[in-house]
């Protein structure tokens, strides 16, 4: 009998003999010139079994030496030096110093200004909460302690640590190489996985009672509003709840499909299915499978008690034949049923019978594997349980409270979970409960959302509380659901980070510092954030002001080239720290010279994420760009790191190592000594693919002035045989639009604008009288002040005088971003 597929687990948890330098008690295992595995065992029995957070301790041994002085040894690599008297750790006799442009020293016991990790939940969170460490911090040095985590043995099970006094700790030396510390830790912990394409896009969620007719009715207005979605996640009123005999204990634990309100549940799960989308039920284990359920004969008399007793079958994570039972028994059925995934909520507290074992933990790694069972690409929504939780992707962030200081804490939470490898958070978009109803507040947290790793919409069982977009004012509404739209045509560019991500350790939202780690200005910014490769997101988190009705965000923007809105068009200059402002309907998402972002053509793309029949590309002029589109066919199973490669810079297919995921790639290149994008050809060609497919190129802020001189061709691979393409362009808000049309995929789509191609200037003046004409403001002051902002003055005299006239900060802040935000407007 083969072995079921949630207990194989891959892990290479001991170290490589080279790397190890130990003595009676001690033991100290070099795992890169950065990363050291410090142990103390007062038996000398050291641990070789993985954990939850180290399962590949058997990495490429570093170059290092060792003195040993007899009283004492020192180990040096190329960035720390050990030195150690071999007794038990102290901050007199364990200590190590940090080599390189960060010279600190670190003594055991002390701890860093660490930059911070996550935490488990958000549960009643209002505003900030502490988080646990990261393996980052501006010292150069991080402190990760593993002595009190599970362990896993070599057939898949669990256990606890052995007793005695013990210390098992990781020390991350790699001053401010920030990535550097990153990848260390995914090589000792595991990569993230790859999500499916349709976890990418919206979510419906929402704790409330719905029956069968309700649910499907809510979609098809949304689908009536041209409202994406792709997951229908139904909270636990899917089960038994009322009608639980209260000599059962609480009803939050259930398994049995409540039939009045889904008297067929194989077909409400199949009619969900016809939309287009995937479902996952929520579940609370906490309470084992009691007499009431369905399943309850079956799992008790695989548990060996006899069902005529009613006697519950326990929930206990440290029993592998009750797991088997509630995997075997209970889940798999919902799931040949049609469920595709499960959320598992939490009330099983983080205790169990062993010692250091926590049955979150438990729980999130057998339903992860236990789901790709047979090939499929597993998915779980579940809480963060440590480091090591990267492994099992989507976590739920828990019932944060609805106010604008939950929103404003929400993209520094985010950030700075990458920090300990975390990258997929699923939070309560709109918040959860309690707080107060606020248009402006929702369709911001919305927007958040779709600049987030999940967008998962969600509220509380109040009866005013929902996420309908058609429950709030028309501004609010129209916001939401074209938010909600842009979400699912971004998933081109979403699904290329997500394969990243999985490949190169990449997570798909970073704190600033991570690509700026010695500017200053990257830390004053915990709530901007790099999404993917091509832009910045500068979420605005409170609320617009009274007078010009905008909403305000500091942002820093890093050295090099221009940067531009990709909504609004407007340009700014790098190197300096500014307030952005935008209206409800627009948001800061910028973009520098040679970004290149793939959408989803679609105004309204379909549910469930389909590869496009046509492609939009976002492109801003001024530089160089490359862009490599990932797509697959949907199948494949658990895929990180080590198994598939990305293409290489050049843009040369590199062979994937994985029989399980199969990629196709389309290159997107910009030259802009030429002014040519080339897009295609795709390789290798699959049947998820079509065949051809519409193309747009947005040129983001630059105006074609002589577009009869621009050239498009089609070009099949290894020919020199082009075809001209017809094609238009369309003078938009933010830039210039070319329909090209259809292109086979086969092909290369060549576009040539011609030599050096620039970001247009903005016309300063146009883009304030908006701005202007909606404050309340005093008639004869704005037009005092207009006369200022639109004379022929230099842009410096301009400035000086507003400055002068004592206008209200917001309404002067705002019209000083517009005149001063690219230097080339004075000189125009």
């Amino acid at each position: 009998m083969s072995l079921p597929a949630r207990y194989k687990f891959k892990t290479d948890p001991v170290a490589h003999p080279d790397a190890i330098v130990a003595g009676e008690k001690y033991r100290f295992t070099i795992l890169s010139d950065g990363l050291l595995r410090y142990e103390w065992a007062d038996d000398g029995v050291f641990e070789d079994r993985a954990s939850t957070f180290a399962i590949n301790r058997k990495q490429s041994v570093p170059d290092f030496y060792v003195w040993d002085r007899g009283h004492g040894i020192e180990v040096v690599t190329k960035r720390f030096h050990v030195v150690y008297d071999k007794k038990p750790f102290s901050g007199q006799g364990f200590s190590i110093h940090l080599k390189g442009p960060i010279s600190n020293k670190w003594t055991y016991g002390s701890q860093a200004k660490n930059l911070g990790g996550t935490t488990r939940t958000l549960d009643t969170v209002n505003g900030r909460c502490n988080v646990g460490p990261g393996v980052l911090s501006t010292e150069g040095y991080a402190v990760l302690d593993d002595s009190k985590s599970m362990l896993f043995e070599k057939n898949g099970w669990i256990s606890g640590r052995r007793p005695g006094n013990r210390v098992d700790g990781y020390i991350f030396l790699y001053g401010r190489d920030y990535k550097d510390a990153m990848r260390a830790y995914y090589s000792l912990s595991g990569s993230q996985p790859l999500l499916p394409r349709w976890a990418m896009g919206n979510w419906w969620s929402r704790y409330h009672r719905y029956n069968e007719k309700e649910y499907l009715d809510l979609m098809d207005h949304l689908d009536t509003d041209d409202v994406p979605m792709n997951v229908a996640v139904i909270d636990m009123d899917w089960h038994l709840v009322d009608d639980v005999p209260s000599k059962y204990g609480s009803p939050w634990t259930g398994y049995t499909w409540n039939k009045k309100f889904f008297p067929d549940p194989p077909a409400f799960l199949q009619d969900l299915k016809d939309r287009g989308m995937r479902t996952t039920l929520n579940v609370h284990p906490a309470d084992g499978i009691r007499a009431f359920e369905d399943q309850y004969k079956e799992v008790a008399k695989f548990m060996g008690i006899d069902p005529k007793t009613e006697r519950g079958v326990d929930f206990d994570c440290t029993d592998k034949q009750f797991m088997d039972a509630y995997f075997d028994i209970v889940h798999h059925e919902h799931e040949e049923n049609g469920v595709d995934f499960w959320w598992i909520d939490w009330q099983q507290g983080d205790k169990s019978k062993i010692e250091g074992v926590d049955p979150l933990w438990v729980l999130n790694h057998f339903h992860f594997l236990d789901k790709g069972r047979g090939g499929s690409r597993p998915l779980i929504l579940s809480r963060f349980g440590g480091p090591g939780s990267q492994r099992y992707q989507i976590g739920f962030s828990g019932d944060t409270i609805m106010t604008w200081d939950s929103l404003h804490f929400q993209p520094e939470f985010t950030a700075t979970a990458s920090n300990i490898g975390y990258g997929w958070w699923s939070h309560d978009i709109g918040g959860h409960m309690h707080g107060y109803k606020d248009d402006e507040l929702t369709a911001r947290w919305v927007q958040l959302g779709c600049w987030s790793p999940i967008l998962r919409l969600h509220s509380s069982n109040n009866i005013f509380n929902t996420r309908e977009p058609w429950a709030f004012l028309p501004e609010a509404c129209a916001v939401m659901e074209d938010t909600l739209r842009l979400r699912h045509r971004l998933i081109p560019y979403l699904y290329t980070m997500n394969a990243r991500a999985a490949s190169e350790d990449e997570p798909l939202v970073q704190p600033m510092y991570w690509d700026y780690p010695n500017h200053d200005e990257a830390y004053t910014v915990p709530n901007q954030f790099k999404f993917g490769t091509e832009l910045i997101v500068a979420p605005i988190t409170s609320k617009r002001d009274s007078c010009t009705h905008l909403g305000a965000v500091k942002a820093w923007l890093p050295k090099g080239p221009r940067y531009v809105d990709i909504f609004s068009g407007i340009v700014y200059d790098g190197d300096r720290s500014l307030l952005l402002h935008r209206p409800l309907q627009g948001y800061p998402v910028l973009a520098p010279e040679g970004a290149i972002i793939p959408l989803d053509a679609a105004w309204r793309p379909e549910n469930g994420s389909p590869n496009p029949t046509g492609f939009e590309v976002l492109l801003v002029v001024g530089a160089d760009g490359f862009f490599n589109l990932v797509e697959d066919d949907g199948s494949g199973t658990h895929v990180s790191a080590g198994d598939f490669t990305m293409i290489a810079d050049d843009g040369m297919e590199v062979d994937s190592g994985s029989e399980n995921v199969k990629f196709s790639y389309t290159p997107i290149t910009y030259k802009q000594s030429t002014g040519t994008i080339t897009i295609g050809p795709t390789s290798p060609l699959d049947p998820s693919i079509p065949k051809n497919r519409e193309w747009k190129v947005r040129l983001i802020s630059h105006t074609l002035h002589r577009s009869s001189e621009i050239r498009c061709i089609s070009l099949p691979s290894n020919s020199k045989k082009a075809k001209a393409l017809s094609f238009t362009t369309q003078t938009v808000d933010n830039g210039t639009l070319l329909t090209i049309g259809s292109v086979p995929t086969s092909h290369s789509c060549i576009i040539e604008l011609g030599s050096g191609p620039q970001l247009d200037v903005i016309d300063a003046p146009k883009k304030i009288w908006p701005i202007m004409s909606a404050a309340n403001y005093g008639y004869d002051a704005k037009w005092d002040i207009w006369n200022t902002v639109n004379s022929r003055d230099s842009v410096r005299m301009r400035v000086s005088r507003l400055q002068n006239k004592g206008i209200q900060q917001e309404f002067l802040d705002a019209m000083l971003e517009l005149l001063l935000a690219d230097a080339r407007y004075g000189d125009s």
